[in-house]
């Protein structure tokens, strides 16, 4: 029954955002074939030919666009200075959450440094690839809280991953068709859902964790007189105290922590997904050889998260982070799960954030301990905030001397971070540290980034600029 409720979580979390992105598409689509359907109609009454010929040209206008970027001359001064102070505590707290830390990027460089949003968008992935690397490179050492494997579960990660990628490649082109009012609404629905399912969890997890160390308190005052003391297993991802074994803590070396065939599959993905994006970028847009390129990336994506699904579906391979759970697995859960992996991708690409705000909290629901599941999901991030960092220059959509500034300060920051946090886990023994921190910072983005658009809205409003749909194929960086 729990593992059902589980499913059914699961399934709950990605259907709100399918519904979400796929009513932001039907709405897209649905308006540009009644703008054609409208122009081919000749005998329609006066008034409802005007209505619906006023409210498509709001919506769609080919000729027009509401994207004019701003990019504010570099040079030291109180916004940078505070800018970076917001940056290096948005890296810090977002990389332990594994889910980036977009969520205070974007408000920072648009509301302090001064950029448009759609280019702070562009900066905050180039971020949040900083913050990802460095802790990746962190958790490249360290091994699993409970179980003899590396921290990073790259069997998880490989069923993700390649989906993740061309979700990014969709939601990329999505940033560039979607008005800034659509992307607000479905920034505030998302995060607000997924904030709320991660504090629960987080609650839920702090309770184990309560009971357990009460109970590891009590066995070790009853066998107080035994030479060997008292041990309990603990929980996934919980309490740590003075019976933890000291490998539940050892670092061993890069070399003997990395499962190098699934880093290689991985890396193949991103390298075909690099060359079809730098291939692109020398077609012209919307050309038979531009949408045979981006077709493309079907087959490599879906033919690596095929082997994988596979494999674990005969058993060759397990998830082995969320223990016997790991080792059974049914074809209607691997589509879901690497259909969760698209959604993160579209909706990072879209609202420039990691893809951690949707996998951090679907790895919790599957009973992954929350050290794993930020250190999965941020490895995950680190290829698909790469690709995306790239097809946003191929796209010109940032200033290359404030993204390497920014990108240095947030891995700088999350190095410390993630430093810190680990040993206020061990100090604490309280894990679910890592999920609080997660739905907290979920929550303050959907606030700040809610804001900052419902802001814009209501400038574009008063001013009357065009709030419509952009035209991909007549995009001119």
């Amino acid at each position: 029954m729990a593992k059902m409720g589980v499913k059914w979580r699961v399934a709950r979390l990605i259907s709100m955002v399918s519904w979400s992105v796929l009513l932001a598409s039907m709405f897209a689509s649905a308006e540009r074939a009644l703008k054609q359907q409208a122009s081919t109609e000749t005998l329609v009454e006066a008034s409802g030919s005007d209505y619906l010929s006023q409210l498509l040209d709001l919506l769609w206008q080919s000729d027009l666009s509401a994207y004019q970027h701003v990019w504010p001359e570099m040079k030291f001064n109180f916004q940078i200075v505070l800018g970076t102070i917001v940056g290096f505590i948005g890296a810090a707290f977002g990389s332990v959450g594994g889910v980036g830390g977009g969520g205070i990027f974007v408000p920072m460089l648009s509301l302090i440094i001064g950029f448009d949003a759609k280019s702070a968008t562009a900066i905050s992935k180039c971020m949040i690839m900083g913050a990802a690397a460095a802790t990746v490179y962190y958790n490249l050492r360290l091994r699993h809280p409970t179980l003899d494997m590396p921290m990073i579960d790259y069997d998880l990660a490989l069923l993700v991953q390649p989906m993740l990628m061309l979700g990014i490649s969709i939601g990329v082109a999505f940033n560039v068709i979607f008005p800034d009012w659509l992307v607000t609404v479905l920034l505030i629905i998302l995060f607000i859902g997924t904030s709320t399912k991660a504090f629960f969890k987080g609650v839920e997890t702090w309770k184990k964790e309560t009971i357990m160390k009460k109970e590891a308190a009590q066995r070790l005052e009853a066998a107080a007189n035994d030479q060997d003391g008292a041990e309990y297993n603990l929980l996934p991802g919980g309490p740590s105290n003075a019976t933890q074994t000291e490998d539940n803590d050892t670092e061993v070396s890069i070399i003997e922590n990395v499962c190098w065939k699934e880093l290689g599959l991985l890396f193949f993905v991103w390298v075909a997904f690099l060359a079809l994006q730098i291939i692109k970028n020398y077609t012209t847009t919307c050309s038979t050889a531009y949408w045979a390129l981006n077709l493309l990336q079907i087959p490599v994506s879906v033919g690596v998260t095929l082997y994988e699904a596979i494999n674990l579906y005969k058993g060759r391979r397990v998830i082995a982070s969320i223990g016997e759970d790991g080792t059974n697995w049914k074809v209607h859960q691997l589509f879901l799960y690497s259909s969760s992996g698209l959604l993160a991708g579209v909706v990072g690409g879209l609202l420039g954030l990691g893809g951690g705000f949707i996998m951090g909290p679907l790895f919790l629901e599957l009973g992954v301990p929350p050290q794993v599941s930020g250190a999965t999901s941020t490895f995950a991030m680190t290829f698909s905030s790469s690709m995306s960092v790239i097809e946003y220059y191929l796209l010109k959509r940032f200033p290359v001397p404030y993204a390497l500034y920014f990108t240095a300060v947030a891995t700088v920051s999350a190095l410390i971070g993630q430093h810190v946090v680990r040993k206020l886990i061990i100090l604490l023994g309280r894990a679910s540290l890592i999920i609080f921190i997660l739905a907290s910072m979920i929550f303050v983005s959907a606030i700040s980034l809610g804001g900052v658009g419902i802001s814009n809205m209501i400038g574009k409003i008063e001013k009357h600029e065009y709030m419509g749909f952009e035209n991909l194929c007549k995009y001119d960086a």
